[in-house]
């Protein structure tokens, strides 16, 4: 029998009394790793640049404690408003999630500089800020905690026409690996996940909807990422029972980064090759 996994949801409620910060969580990957929190226990403050009011909804409906938080993360001082707010409204946070990206795609050379500066700026500048807000309020009551950023494969991979983004996700694959080696001492967990291609509204502004389809039914799992399977991997980080676990890089890709095209030489060789 084929089970959809996509159907399935987190058991239990591993994150029972936590409290989490999700941003870039009015839609997407953001938002399944938000109800995924809720649906494991945990009370969420969501953020993103428009109102998330559909994801807070929903993650009341899983009977947690949600409240939108508005915010541009490139502005540090929206930054560190925001996760006040957070601590504010919770009482605490014991589970920090970066997910908010920005993303143009130019040859580096014809860019317009506002969206290369912007794609920077939201993706290397605001985890940092997150990073340093969040690590100071830990800190503040003792330390112990869990924080999660959503990274990417263009970290190490120089996808062209990408080159803001690539250098955004390498600093942050850095930035959050030294933070686990300071923040170890602390008991504060720092951790990366890498999604694959990801059934995501961000992917429609570089795809028409057929073309993105087709490229996922050429993936060895044969489909896209639904935003579903990154959310359960984050629950997995951020779960008490995850505790070895910091510095570690969480790939969640069905097999993109594996061999696969080389395999269709294989399949394709002649018999007598």
């Amino acid at each position: 029998m084929t089970v959809d996994t996509r159907q399935l949801r987190y058991p239990g409620q591993a994150l029972l009394g936590q409290k989490a910060l999700v941003t870039g969580a009015a839609r997407g990957i953001g938002a399944a790793i938000a109800n995924a929190l809720a649906q494991a226990g945990a009370d969420v403050a969501v953020n993103d640049l428009v109102d998330p009011v559909d994801t807070v909804q929903q993650c009341r409906a899983h009977g947690a404690q949600a409240i939108p938080l508005i915010a541009d993360l490139a502005e540090r001082d929206q930054v560190e408003r925001m996760v006040e707010e957070a601590v504010k409204s919770l009482g605490r946070l014991d589970i920090v999630v970066s997910n908010a990206a920005y993303s143009d795609r130019e040859l580096f050379y014809k860019a317009n500089m506002q969206g290369f500066e912007r794609t920077i700026n939201v993706c290397m500048w605001a985890p940092f800020y997150i990073l340093r807000a969040a690590t100071s309020h830990m800190l503040e009551r003792g330390g112990g905690g869990s924080m999660v950023f959503i990274s990417s494969p263009h970290a190490y991979k120089p996808i062209p026409g990408a080159m803001a983004y690539n250098m955004g996700k390498a600093a942050l694959d850095q930035m959050a690996k030294t933070a686990a080696c300071e923040l170890a001492e602390h008991r504060i967990r720092v951790n990366l996940v890498h999604p694959g291609w990801t059934n995501t509204p961000g992917e429609r502004k570089f795809f028409f909807e057929d073309e993105l389809m087709q490229h996922g039914k050429a993936l060895p799992w044969g489909r896209l990422a639904e935003p579903e399977d990154i959310a359960r991997g984050v629950v997995f980080l951020c779960d008490p029972g995850s505790d070895y676990m910091t510095g570690s890089t969480l790939t969640i890709d069905g097999g993109i980064l594996l061999p696969y095209q080389e395999m269709f030489r294989v399949h394709n060789r002649p018999k007598d090759a």
